[in-house]
């Protein structure tokens, strides 16, 4: 498929940025992982970052979640809102260290990581990534 085609259905279903709630999410699911001034210090960081792209398989490997089924209901949610037309919110991450043997965080958007994996594992799904502190 020519770059030109896949950047356009990549931009029908994705939003550019985050949706504001998107931000609380992240911070609700890594303060059980960091304590609240790295919390703070990682949601700022996500704010302010640009957007880059991976791919849904990627995404999954890195960080080490299993790809959760079409017919989970929030998967589901999600495929039937591209399905609808309206786009999906970008996915908040925080990096692992690969050396230190640490997967990379999905701060929020797993559910929309799997949807797009569905649509096609290499999928390049919009990102805010940040370094944890």
């Amino acid at each position: 498929m020519p770059k030109a085609k896949k950047q356009k259905e990549q931009k029908e279903h994705w939003k550019t940025e985050p949706e504001e709630h998107d931000f609380p999410a992240a911070a609700a699911y890594l303060s059980l992982q960091f304590p609240p001034a790295a919390v703070e210090t990682l949601v700022d960081a996500l704010k302010g970052a640009e957007t880059t792209y991976a791919k849904a398989k990627d995404l999954l490997r890195a960080s080490r979640l299993q790809l959760l089924p079409a017919n989970d209901p929030e998967v589901e949610k999600d495929l039937d809102r591209v399905g609808g037309g309206a786009p999906l919110s970008p996915v908040l991450l925080v990096r692992g260290n690969g050396d230190a043997g640490i997967p990379l965080i999905v701060a929020d958007g797993y559910h929309r990581i799997c949807a797009s994996y569905e649509l096609g594992e290499d999928e390049p799904i919009p990102c805010r990534l940040v370094d944890r502190p």
